[in-house]
This record gives C-alpha cells, structure tokens and sequence, in this order.
C-alpha cells in the first residue's frame, strides 16, 4: 500500500480533517494518507508574512513526520495549501517526490488549454500571480479572481460560498475566456463539484488534483543521508536538528 504524507501548512485542525478525508477519497482506499498539522505559525495564510512563516513549519512538520518512527516513510507528499508554501525546500529536502495543491492544478488545469484561478482572500491574487510565473505556468494562466471572503470564512458557511463561488466561477470562464477554472484552496476541498453545473468549463478542485499529481510523480534516486541540510543549523525543532550533519 502506498504512503502519501499530506502536509497542512495552517495551524487548523479543520483544514486538515478536511483534507484527510478529501485525499483519501480521491485517493483511493490503495493508498494510506496520513495528515499532518504544522506546530506552528497561523491558522490561515493570507498574506507574505503568514506564507514566509508556514514554508518553514511545513519543513519542520515534514522532518517531524520522518522522525516518527511509528510512521512509514511516505511515498510522496502532498503540501496542502493553495499557495505550496515551502515548495522548493521541501523538494529538495524530501527523499519522497513532492507537490503542492497550486502546482498540481496548474497542470491539470493547462491540459484543457488557458485557464483562470478562483479563491479566497484578496491578498492571494499578485502571490499566486507570482507563484505560477516562478513554476513556469504563467502563460496559460489568463486571470485571477479572488473573492472578499478568505478560504476560512467560505469553508464555515458552505451553502453561501456555494452560491459566491459558482458565481465567481462563471464570470470568469465567460469573461476570459478561457477552458477551466480552478477553484483553489484546501478549505474549499469538495465545492468544485458542487458548483460545476453552473459553470460552462471544467471546474478543477485543487485538492482532487493535488491528490492525483501527487500520487502520479515518478520515484526519485535515492536520497542523500542528510537530505537538504549540508551544514550545521541553529535555533532549529530537535526534528530538523537531527538532520543535520553534525547532529
């Protein structure tokens, strides 16, 4: 059976009940998926400074998981925010294949051709904008809509984000133009399917892809025994402490 470690980089507890019972099903019963919740930083991201702060718990959540020896090394991780905070790091840290819900949606989404984003909280527009250029998916990505409620505020009333959402959703397929809209964020996990009928495009759920390209990635060599960590660190959880070379 395969392992896929999925990594909430929020603080909330509901965000990653979410998310574990969104993966599983998009999973597979084949597949083992375990969550985790960072130990710190803030209960929703939703500007830089709360994005900076979770790329390092997601690292540190990430060598927490691999300290444990009561959990099977995972077969791949899935970063289970709209946003991959700590994307890169964690690629170049983890012995497992790595992606986050907004990358693999980028890719699932230009499969249908130019695409449009839909989510949550104003301030993700120019860090999304900004996320898909540094991928190298920028070019089919024709606009961005965010929508005045955070992801947080949408997931605690779902019958009202519903209607927002499909609204959101159909404007922006019928004013870009385009042939899919993802509608992101891990507290929308579920909602994508809810308003499809409304929408004249595919409508991608970020986690459902984020599951599916997770779980698609090749293995990678094998790792190094200190994987990402080349020098001696400091001020560091015991967890990532361990991984350095001089531990």
């Amino acid at each position: 059976m395969r392992e896929l470690l999925v990594i909430n980089p929020n603080t909330s507890a509901s965000v990653s009940a979410l998310l574990q019972r969104h993966v599983q099903a998009a999973a597979g019963s084949h597949v083992r998926v375990r969550t985790t919740t960072t130990r710190f930083g803030a209960p929703y991201i939703a500007d830089e400074a709360s994005f900076a702060v979770a790329a390092h718990a997601a690292l540190d959540a990430w060598a927490a998981d691999l300290a444990d020896t009561a959990t099977a090394a995972p077969d791949a991780v899935l970063i289970g925010c709209f946003g991959d905070p700590g994307l890169m790091a964690l690629r170049e840290s983890s012995p497992a294949p790595v992606t986050g819900l907004a990358e693999a949606s980028f890719i699932e989404a230009a499969r249908h051709g130019r695409y449009a984003i839909v989510t949550g909280g104003e301030r993700w527009g120019p860090m999304l904008q900004r996320l898909a250029l540094s991928l190298g998916h920028s070019q089919q990505l024709a606009g961005i809509h965010t929508v005045v409620p955070t992801g947080a505020q949408l997931a605690a009333d779902p019958a009202g984000a519903q209607r927002l959402l499909a609204q959101a959703c159909a404007d922006a397929a019928r004013q870009l133009g385009v042939q899919a809209v993802i509608l992101g964020g891990a507290g929308l996990a579920g909602m994508a399917a809810a308003v499809q009928p409304q929408v004249p495009v595919p409508v991608i759920d970020s986690v459902t892809a984020g599951t599916h390209w997770a779980l698609r990635s090749p293995p990678l060599p094998p790792a190094r025994a200190t994987p990402g960590f080349d020098i001696a660190w400091q001020g560091l959880s015991p967890e990532m402490q361990r991984l350095s070379p001089t531990a």
